[in-house]
């Protein structure tokens, strides 16, 4: 009965749509647990680049067990090799099924002071998170999205042009969408929210507009 009061918010997104801000925004206005999947893969993405000898799904499913959200969000899984190895890494059915397990239970056993949970990623709304309260697909124009890298990597001092970060970009959606296990699609129940022409603000009033209907229905 618990698991029906939890508030339960599912994002789909390709790289760079402001996914991860939207989740963010909307975690801390209604105290929700939130999850970046995607970092998960890039965590694990490099382990495989630290140590591809000894890269095996027996150390992954050790990591993952005991795998704590601050690790998540050390700058060095943004770099661009990590986003690469993160990509092929979440080919495999094996590693994304340990995974799982541990996204399944963030999602539906957060903790308790939290009111529920956000999970964003490729396939949250199409395996993860099926039944979520909510459910959306964020997405932008390429251009944008390259844009918006290309300013988050300027910032950290990386030193990267913008042709290799649209360049990166694209491997990445070509990577997301083809792939044989949980692509990146939109799945018929979920809002669309296309933030090419949106700032931060007005998407995120637009997104707790429709919650907040429901949630007062």
């Amino acid at each position: 009965m618990k698991k029906k009061k939890l508030i339960t918010v599912a994002i789909d997104s390709p790289a760079a749509a402001g996914a991860g801000t939207q989740a963010k925004l909307i975690a801390k206005h209604y105290n929700l647990f939130y999850l970046d999947t995607g970092k998960i893969y890039r965590y694990i993405g490099k382990l495989n680049l630290q140590n591809p000898k000894g890269f095996k799904y027996s150390l992954i499913k050790k990591k993952i067990k005991y795998l704590k959200i601050k690790y998540l969000k050390s700058n060095s899984l943004l770099a661009d090799d990590v986003a690469v190895s993160a990509s092929i890494i979440a080919k495999d059915n094996k590693i994304r099924k340990i995974v799982h397990n541990f996204q399944k239970k963030c999602a539906y056993e957060p903790p308790k002071k939290y009111s529920g949970s956000i999970l964003d990623g490729r396939d949250i709304t199409s395996v993860i998170m099926k039944d979520a309260m909510f459910k959306f697909f964020i997405t932008a124009s390429i251009k944008a999205r390259a844009i918006r890298r290309f300013k988050e990597y300027k910032k950290l001092n990386k030193k990267i042009t913008y042709n290799d970060v649209l360049k990166s970009i694209k491997t990445r959606d070509f990577s997301d969408k083809q792939r044989k296990y949980g692509p990146l699609l939109k799945t018929k129940d979920s809002t669309l929210i296309n933030t090419t022409k949106l700032s931060k603000t007005t998407c995120f009033k637009k997104i707790k507009h429709i919650m907040d209907r429901k949630l007062k229905a």
